[in-house]
């Protein structure tokens, strides 16, 4: 455990926080029914709040998929890099003594409504072995951390409002979009979670977790947008294209890219 998750992991955060600072900016207007931020998105890193144990979400080259693989199937999907994430399942001392690891940003998304998001989605490297560890629906999710806002649960003003993907149709190389307003499931955290009845134990798709939001209180707005993994199942992996609306996020080794979708 010691050699796997020691210095790398150190040295994996330090330079994540470094390359999040270097961006390569498509400008995009932020407005009502867009979920692309202003033109100086350099917010993007490991959110320590959300983060536990010492996982790595890594801005990385690659990967290019497994041994003989054709070269569209083996690179990633935009550009030449990834956010590679690692979290361990029994590394802490805490219950669960699992991981868990948030890489977002935590400016730039704040006060988009959260009514307006109609694409979300993301391109995934899952392994044989992260299958092994705990089944396909071992996947990475999508975190908006939110102000939900509703008429049934006036005095909670923090939850998150989280993506599980489907299983991925492809393993030991990188997957087709996943689009997470079709596939997978949503849920909501704490009393949000109930009071929209869409909870990590009876989780709903898009559609219907939006139209509960959107229950007579005032719109629902975004905190923060991101990627994450944990707490539950030992996962290596990667994450590239992180789309919200018509805005790609390209994970890159020198920092976070923005492309128009299509």
């Amino acid at each position: 455990m010691k050699a796997r998750f020691g210095v790398r992991r150190r040295t994996a955060l330090a330079v994540t926080a470094v390359a999040a600072s270097v961006v390569s900016v498509v400008p995009v207007p932020a407005t009502a029914d867009a979920a692309g931020p202003p033109a100086s998105p350099d917010h993007w890193g490991v959110i320590a709040r959300d983060t536990i144990g010492s996982p790595v979400a890594d801005l990385r080259p690659g990967p290019f998929g497994s041994f003989g693989l054709p070269a569209a199937a083996a690179r990633p999907p935009y550009g030449r890099g990834s956010l590679g994430i690692s979290v361990a399942d029994r590394a802490t001392s805490l219950t669960p003594p699992s991981e868990a690891v948030h890489f977002g940003n935590e400016t730039d998304f704040y006060g988009i409504p959260v009514l307006g998001l109609r694409q979300v989605g993301f391109h995934v490297f899952q392994t044989g072995e992260n299958i092994s560890y705990g089944g396909p629906g071992n996947m990475p999710n999508i975190r908006f951390e939110i102000d939900p806002n509703l008429a049934a649960a006036r005095a909670t003003t923090y939850s998150s409002m989280v993506w599980n993907p489907p299983p991925s149709p492809v393993v030991d190389q990188w997957s087709p979009y996943l689009d997470a307003t079709r596939t997978g499931t949503w849920y909501l955290t704490g009393s949000a979670g109930a009071a929209a009845k869409c909870t990590v134990d009876h989780p709903c798709g898009f559609r219907a977790l939006l139209a509960a939001l959107n229950d007579g209180g005032a719109p629902p707005v975004v905190y923060t947008a991101g990627v994450s993994k944990g707490r539950d199942y030992m996962w290596n992996g990667a994450v590239d294209g992180l789309r919200l609306n018509d805005v790609v996020y390209d994970f890159e080794p020198d920092g976070v890219q923005t492309h128009r979708a299509g």
